[in-house]
């Protein structure tokens, strides 16, 4: 008589399948094809570890490769031997290949903005050099909370409200997938405890000098205390609703450029009587979306606002220099050309 197949572990069975998932998606999306290589962005933490083991497992049986890039910061003493253990976690799992690149961490943006850049262009670097076009993170569902929260503090928008998508294609790059932002972190903790494998745990993560440390340690578990245990849910449930809210509206503005938008040799204007007659939603992103595919620059919210009054509120006022473009009306044409 045979004996029973062990009972897989439901933490592991999660993570395979949110990765399962997320792959076939990329599939069907044509972001991946037979025999391309997929990316682990591995930090040695609970959260890529368990990624990685599930990603390892999941990425054959749909045709694919699967290997790792660690990335070490340098910020940290002892981080180069933090960077050489996932390494070796990653081979173990059977991740190949693995590279680790030490980076330098320059002063703008903050400790935390300024670390993102260098981990994502030094991974931008890899996927190229290896020709792997999707790159998976280990974001869960409690960074999605962390991020809407945050989102909300700085009052950054619907944007930033929207979280992170699960999969995004890029301008420039390998694709980004995060296909863990159902899970909960104490899953990908007992999925590596399940599967054997020890993770790193960041000191960092625990450090309240950083804000959003303070969100995941302090703010959430007291929302979580006085409004009940599924506020982390509700808040990622808030932000795929506003992603597509979002997408709906970004994909009505880049229909309408079209018939709004006049090309010139000095730059790009839009009607003013059309804008007039949309909704600020639908305005203020036909604004963005001129002068961000004109002329590469990203306007906030504040400085949308301000050349929208140029449509609203205009009584004769002059031209309003932004940073790298400058904004004028000319009568029913609101006109943008390049700034000093």
């Amino acid at each position: 008589m045979n004996s029973p197949r062990p009972r897989l572990d439901p933490a592991v069975a999660g993570t395979r399948r949110a990765v399962r998932e997320l792959l076939a998606q990329a599939r069907t999306e044509g972001i991946v094809r037979d025999g391309d290589l997929v990316l682990v962005a591995l930090s040695g933490g609970p959260d890529s570890l368990a990624l990685a083991a599930a990603t390892a497992f999941e990425a054959p049986k749909q045709d694919l490769r699967a290997g790792a890039v660690v990335v070490d910061h340098a910020l940290q003493a002892g981080s180069e031997a933090v960077a050489s253990r996932a390494s070796r976690q990653a081979a173990e799992l059977g991740l190949a290949p693995v590279t680790v690149r030490r980076v330098t961490v320059g002063p703008d943006g903050g400790p935390e903005g300024a670390a993102r850049e260098a981990r994502h262009a030094s991974i931008a670097e890899v996927a190229a050099a290896t020709g792997s076009p999707l790159v998976l993170f280990g974001h869960t569902l409690d960074d999605q909370a962390e991020t809407v929260l945050l989102g909300l503090l700085r009052g950054s928008g619907p944007d930033s409200l929207s979280g992170m998508p699960p999969l995004a294609r890029r301008t420039e790059g390998p694709a980004y997938g995060r296909p863990l932002l159902a899970v909960r972190r104490p899953a990908t903790r007992q999925a590596c405890a399940a599967a054997g494998l020890a993770p790193w745990d960041d000191p960092q993560n625990d450090d309240p000098t950083y804000t959003r440390v303070r969100v995941r340690t302090t703010l959430l578990p007291a929302l979580e205390r006085e409004l009940g245990a599924d506020v982390a849910e509700a808040l990622a449930r808030t932000a795929d609703q506003l992603r597509e809210d979002s997408a709906a509206l970004d994909h009505f503005a880049e229909e309408m450029a079209e018939d709004l938008a006049e090309h010139s040799e000095a730059g790009i204007s839009l009607s003013v009587r059309e804008l007039a007659a949309n909704p600020p939603a639908l305005r203020q992103r036909l604004v963005r979306l001129a002068v961000e595919s004109e002329f590469g620059v990203t306007l906030s919210r504040v400085q949308t606002l301000e050349v929208c009054r140029l449509v609203t509120d205009w009584s004769g006022q002059g031209p309003i220099d932004l940073p790298g473009v400058r904004a004028s009306r000319d009568g029913d044409r609101l006109s943008f050309s390049a700034g000093h």
